[in-house]
């Protein structure tokens, strides 16, 4: 009967987590204990789970401002659960200290601490908390005074050790040395479980204290059930109504997508649908359609992706545009009757349009505390360990940085160096902080305080305090509504395009896109910088290596491409079968009927699904289990080994050379658990294609967007470069043309003030706004008065020749800046917008002239690119290497020197533990080359940032893929900025 016991979800304060707690509970002899974390819930039903069937939960918060314990609320009932939770919740939500409880918990016990609890008037519910450091105290209280005393040990570490690592989470927490550490900050010395039998035998002089713990205990009662499904049970109101109206949408939609006559696709469709009603997920589907509805009607553009793919009936829906009848793919990957945890529809939005989405959300379903986003924990994690416990003893920097960087060094042979490294493993992985999800979203039946506390954090909408793994053991289907920027560039491309060639794109056309030659040819050349999904070096290279130039192979290449795959060599299988198809055998008919589209590679999960299903004869829902625990999901041996048992079963009985079943057993073991789902690369490769098809087509408008959005796997400069390959003539920002992002103006690409560094945010965007109200700027000084712009931020436009319609070189802007602001300006703050254009002032200077180089450096301070000029203008050499990357082929098997503009470099490292890497570079025609970079030259010829490097190396090919391995490579000098030299 421990009334007070802290996981380590008391943040930066236990040390224990909820299964230790436990499991030392049981040992020690107790019959209940109550967990009691700090102003929190969120292991609450975790650690229900676990205590079920061995020992008794009481679940319960201690409530605290700041580090003073106000009191412990025990749950008697669910009921009381929620009223903690919505104590909680309203505290969170209000930002302001915990009050006195008043009649806010009657279906709870509240125990206050020994001290503060004698001066109240103790209702029915209340009780005094006693210590074992209290008992010298109450022996000379009389026992009138003692009959609401209960037990009240604290407990929050294990032994010694947990002492130490718990007094090292409070410094941590506080941002203290260990020294500065108060007795109020930490517990007390005896804050940890001793045995039942001890604990009672302490108690044993006040037998009507340890009987009105138990009484209390008794009372305790907390009954949940994790297998009911928790979210909005009905859409319409009634589950009846839900089905026929689902039902409803999907036959419109199944007309709309497939036309009037498609038997295979109406008998999916059925088939899904009883499927769905059965599980008691018509709702979720409505409610996921009902949002999609909103997006549509409002033009958010959205993109739906993720197992729900595999279904034909949210194809109809319009939740995906995947459609799962033309790829095969399989609904019991996202839903069947055997699979225990919950689906979840991946939607994902514009970063521009998300939080509009949200608001919907929570205005329709939000009511009552039954909408919330999910919470997640940051945990303590590698180098932060060490630096968090490094700051708490005092270490400087340097010697953190060295104990992090080179952990053996013999300066490391410290006390407390050692005591560092001590506890790291014991840190590692406990959580830090309370956080929020990615993108799941929770919409309920029942107010969400029946199951957690909720938070409020800065953005604005109520969160729970638990995270998606227990929000899935307690029986809720998140709905993931994430943000993504490749959906904004596609959005604001359509929008550029109708409002510069009037032509109207609609996006959602994926099966024109597929088709599109031009589009395709794209593809296949590897021309796909800032193409979503499709841009990264790697898999710019795996598509020149496959030839890859339609939508299937596509979709294949998103899957392969993930590292488990290559590192299996299944990627360089179906690479080789790919390119030379008739150069290989199947394993075995049923291999080759099933995956002839991928040439008896498993490629997807799919593949392991249909090849447990037709060849090993299980049924789909019994392979989708399999798939899902050797993926890490739901892992159960003894499940799994009557799954194994059956296959081999099944095979016997088909007669298959054993050889043979054990062998595709192995490629099923050795591939499921790095596997992708085929909707997932479906997806991806959809909205590839449409990023694929505004590039070929509408380039300009497309780069642009891509730049608005904030790129993707490049920063700015690259896309600033490409779409001056794409015959953008870019142009710096200007006061009379530019806007708070970038324009395009025909070929003219004029980038936005959003890119200039140190200038800001509220004069970025000041400048159009001010001249789209009164007409373009007159001269410096009309700009200066309607601007009100400062000297400081002045010089920054002036150098980025942002006032270049003035006709004055920079130099004379300079000077005639400095004249205008006499000291008066500078002081005077209050002064109005001028509404009208004043007389200019004209300035009599000698000519100054700028230089080319100078413009190139203030460039690269001020955007951290040069404009003016590229960085091969900068060199001071004008050796531009042995060839250009069109002529790499021609050299393969020798050693050339290429001189290359640094774009970005992906480090990894070997089998045995050596950092190597993968660079990428431009060559003066802005075409793009990698290079492989192995340990020793990676030692020796490290990478230092921006600028062009002179590479020495070997040209290697890989199915036709020129790269260069490097042996030496060098950073070449530049032509300096005379201003600063």
């Amino acid at each position: 009967m421990i009334l007070n016991a802290h996981s380590c979800y008391s943040l930066r304060y236990g040390t224990l987590s909820a299964e230790e707690m436990v499991a030392d509970a049981i040992e020690k002899g107790y019959e209940a204990i109550a967990l009691t974390d700090i102003n929190n819930t969120t292991a609450a039903l975790k650690f229900v789970s676990i205590c079920t069937g061995k020992i008794k939960p009481i679940v319960g918060v201690e409530f605290r401002n700041d580090d003073e314990l106000l009191f412990v609320a025990l749950a008697n009932n669910n009921e009381g659960f929620r009223q903690i939770n919505e104590a909680l919740t309203q505290k969170n939500v209000s930002g302001r200290s915990y009050a006195s409880p008043e009649n806010i918990f009657d279906n709870c016990y509240l125990v206050y601490p020994h001290q503060k609890g004698e001066a109240r008037h103790l209702k029915e519910n209340e009780y005094i908390g006693v210590r074992l450091t209290d008992l010298k105290k109450i022996l000379t209280e009389k026992k009138e005074v003692q009959k609401k005393y209960v037990i009240l040990q604290d407990t929050c570490y294990k032994d010694r050790n947990g002492y130490e690592l718990h007094k090292k989470l409070r410094a941590i927490d506080r941002n203290l040395l260990l020294s500065q550490l108060q007795p109020g900050h930490i517990a007390g010395h005896g804050d940890y479980l001793i045995t039942r039998q001890k604990l009672l035998g302490y108690f044993e002089p006040f037998q009507h204290i340890i009987e009105n713990t138990k009484r209390l205990v008794e009372s305790c009662s907390f009954e949940f059930d994790f297998k009911e499904h928790k979210n909005k049970k009905t859409f319409t109101g009634n589950a009846y109504e839900d089905k026929q109206l689902l039902r409803k949408l999907a036959l419109i939609g199944l007309k709309e997508r497939y036309g009037g006559n498609n038997k295979v696709a109406l008998e999916r469709v059925e088939k899904e649908l009883a499927i769905i009603d059965q599980l008691g997920f018509s709702s979720y589907f409505l409610i996921t359609w009902d949002m999609v509805a909103f997006s549509l009607h409002h033009n958010y553009y959205h993109y739906g992706r993720g197992s729900g793919a595999n279904s034909v009936v949210a194809y109809c829906l319009k939740i995906t545009d995947v459609c799962p009848i033309e790829l095969d793919l399989y609904f019991e990957r996202f839903l069947n009757p055997k699979r225990h945890s919950p689906p979840d529809f991946d939607i994902d939005y514009s970063w521009k349009d998300r939080d509009k989405i949200y608001n919907y959300m929570f205005g329709k379903y939000g009511s009552g505390n039954k909408a919330a986003l999910l919470g997640a924990m940051v945990t303590f994690q590698d180098s932060s360990i060490i630096r968090e416990m490094g700051k708490v003893h005092g270490l400087p920097k340097d010697e953190i940085d060295r104990l992090i960087k080179y952990p053996e060094s013999p300066l490391n042979k410290t006390e407390i160096c050692r005591e560092i490294l001590k506890h790291y493993a014991a840190i590692e992985n406990f959580p830090s902080i309370r956080s929020i999800h990615a993108g799941g979203m929770l919409i309920s039946e029942a107010p969400l305080t029946c199951y957690t506390a909720l938070d409020l954090p800065p953005k604005g909408y109520l969160t729970t305090q638990f995270d998606m793994h227990i929000a899935e053991d307690i029986g809720f289907e998140k709905l993931d509504i994430l943000s993504q920027r490749g959906l904004g560039h596609i959005k604001e491309a359509g929008e550029l395009i109708l409002k510069n060639k009037k032509i109207q794109i609609d996006t959602h056309q994926v099966e024109k896109f597929k088709t599109d030659a031009r589009t395709n040819e794209l593809l296949e050349t590897g021309n796909t910088i800032g193409c979503f999904y499709i841009e990264s070096p790697a898999m710019r290279g795996l598509l020149r290596k496959l030839k890859c130039s339609d939508y299937l192979t596509l979709v294949a290449a998103s899957s392969i491409i993930r590292p488990g795959v290559a590192k299996s060599g299944m990627m360089k299988a179906y690479i080789q079968r790919t390119r030379y198809p008739g150069n290989f055998k199947y394993l075995h008919p049923v291999m080759e009927e099933q995956l002839k589209e991928t040439h008896g590679v498993m490629v997807y999960q799919e593949d392991v699904l249909k090849v447990a299903h037709y060849f090993g004869g299980l049924d789909l829902a019994d392979a989708d289990v399999l798939r899902r625990m050797m993926s890490g999901k739901g892992k159960n041996s003894t499940r799994f080994e009557q799954i194994e048992k059956k296959y081999y079963e099944n095979c016997s009985l088909r007669n298959y050379d054993p050889g043979v079943a054990r062998e595709v057993w192995r490629q099923i073991e050795s591939f499921a658990g790095y596997s992708f789902a085929k909707g997932h690369s479906a997806s991806y490769a959809t909205e590839s294609y449409q990023s694929l098809y505004l590039k070929t087509h509408y380039p300009l408008e497309f780069i642009v967007a891509v730049i608005n959005n904030f790129g993707g796997f490049y920063n700015t400069k690259v896309y600033v470069y490409e779409a001056r390959r794409l015959g953008g003539k870019i142009c710096l920002p200007c006061v009379n043309k530019s806007e708070y992002t970038t324009t395009l103006y025909r070929n003219e690409i004029f980038l936005g003030f959003v890119h200039v560094k140190s200038l800001q945010q509220e004069l970025a965007m000041k400048i159009g706004q001010e001249r789209e109200r009164n007409g373009i700027y007159l001269s410096l000084e009309n700009f200066k008065l309607r601007t009100r712009v400062s000297l400081e931020q002045l010089i920054i436009l002036i150098r980025l020749d942002a006032l270049r319609f003035t006709g004055r070189g920079k130099r004379e802007l300079l000077w005639e800046a400095h004249m205008l602001y006499n000291q008066r300006d500078v002081k005077r703050k209050d002064l109005p917008e001028s509404m009208f254009a004043e007389p200019a002032i004209n300035w009599t200077l000698p000519k100054l002239i700028n230089s080319k180089i100078e413009d190139a450096y203030d460039e690269l301070e001020l955007l951290e690119f040069p404009v003016s000029l590229t960085e091969f203008d900068l060199l001071k050499t004008k050796f531009r290497g042995d060839c250009t990357v069109g002529e790499l082929m021609i050299y393969v098997g020798k050693n050339i020197r290429m001189v290359g503009n640094y774009i970005a470099h992906k480090s990894l490292r070997t089998a045995g533990g050596e950092p190597m890497a993968f660079g990428t570079f431009t060559d003066v025609n802005g075409d793009f080359f990698d290079t492989v970079n192995f340990p020793p030259c990676l030692r020796a010829y490290p990478f230092k940032g921006w600028g062009a490097y002179l590479i020495l190396g070997k040209v290697t090919e890989d199915f036709g893929v020129p790269a260069i391995e490097v042996e030496k490579m060098a950073r070449l000098e530049v032509v300096l900025d005379e201003r600063h030299e």
